[in-house]
């Protein structure tokens, strides 16, 4: 059941939305938006397009012509404009995809589910937190087959602050929320993905590496092979030593660089909350983690922004997930 691009509120029913008293505020962004919906300025404004789509195609004409003749790739051709429509009547308004695309299911078994989505809630990432235990809590719920496995992804990078604010942190901050459900919601598990996206291509293509990923969830807690190794290093606790702090994981037997270079992608911060690089040095099943800059150390980052791509992995190749050791204050924290 799939529909890309679409929010994860989408995929949730309205009983379990209105049900959440927290994601009231988000609920009423979205009928606010609907009713401001005018139907005879969006004709208008369609109509406009129209006008310079067709200017546009033939512009594109012409360079295909040229194109043609030098021989080269010609560009990419002017997408026709679409009709604004009601907020209400596409697919990423609030329950729209679980009454057309789930609730028919229910009355199937099922053996589990595997997600992969969160893209569009990148700039809400502190309420997804929220927002996806709760759609995983509705379909159990409505499944009613107990708490049936749910295993999902963890996004991969991509540059989603490109032409934007600049701020690449959003996307970590989501990470965070999907590492946050794997620790709190029951029978879950979760594939990272940090090396082998795409920055530039938010579809990265190595989709069968994703999929056997969760597969070694699946086979160590659904189908008995019990001494399997199904996830990469997950962050669990740190400890500051004088001016290094030390970083303890589950899963990390046999921790090591994918590259034989040195780890990347670390940062340390004191109690001005201002992040420089750190360098990390492996001991055992731990890191430490220090910066000639910081002398007190409060915090360490790891992978936090949306472009990176780290090279930590443990004995089973399997790479670690992005976490932070702070709390500070979140960049789309209020963001409904």
């Amino acid at each position: 059941s799939n529909w890309g691009g679409t929010v994860a509120e989408a995929w949730t029913s309205k009983a379990a939305l209105n049900a959440t008293p927290v994601l009231k505020p988000m609920l009423e962004r979205y009928e606010k938006e609907d009713a401001a919906y005018d139907a005879e300025k969006a004709k208008a404004n369609f109509e406009k397009a129209k006008e310079a789509h067709a200017k546009a195609l033939e512009t594109w004409n012409t360079q295909v012509a040229t194109a043609k003749q030098a021989g080269t790739p010609p560009p990419p051709q002017p997408r026709a404009p679409q009709l604004q429509t009601r907020v209400s009547s596409g697919p990423n308004f609030p329950a729209n995809l679980y009454n057309g695309m789930i609730a028919p299911l229910l009355p199937l078994q099922i053996r589990g589910a595997l997600w992969y989505q969160g893209e569009s809630n990148v700039s809400r990432a502190i309420q997804y937190r929220t927002v996806f235990p709760n759609m995983i809590a509705n379909w159990r719920n409505d499944f009613a087959q107990g708490d049936f496995p749910f295993y999902f992804v963890q996004l991969a990078p991509f540059s989603y602050s490109r032409g934007k604010d600049g701020d690449p942190t959003p996307c970590a901050e989501l990470w965070e929320a999907q590492l946050r459900s794997l620790r709190s919601v029951p029978n879950t598990g979760m594939a990272v993905t940090t090396d082998i996206g795409d920055v530039k291509d938010i579809h990265p293509k190595n989709k069968q590496e994703v999929g056997r990923r969760l597969a070694l969830w699946a086979l160590s807690h659904d189908y008995g092979r019990k001494n399997l190794i199904y996830s990469g290093p997950l962050y669990k606790a740190y400890k500051t030593e004088g001016d290094k702090i030390r970083i303890i994981f589950d899963h990390a037997s046999g921790l090591k660089a994918s590259n034989a270079q040195a780890l990347s992608h670390f940062t340390i911060a004191a109690e001005d909350q201002k992040f420089v690089p750190a360098e990390a040095k492996i001991e055992g099943d731990t890191l430490l983690v220090r910066s000639a800059e910081v002398t007190k150390p409060v915090a360490v980052r790891f992978a936090w922004r949306d472009d990176a791509e780290p090279n930590l992995i443990n004995g089973a190749g399997l790479p670690a997930s992005p976490f932070r050791t702070d709390d500070f204050p979140a960049v789309t924290a209020g963001k409904e």
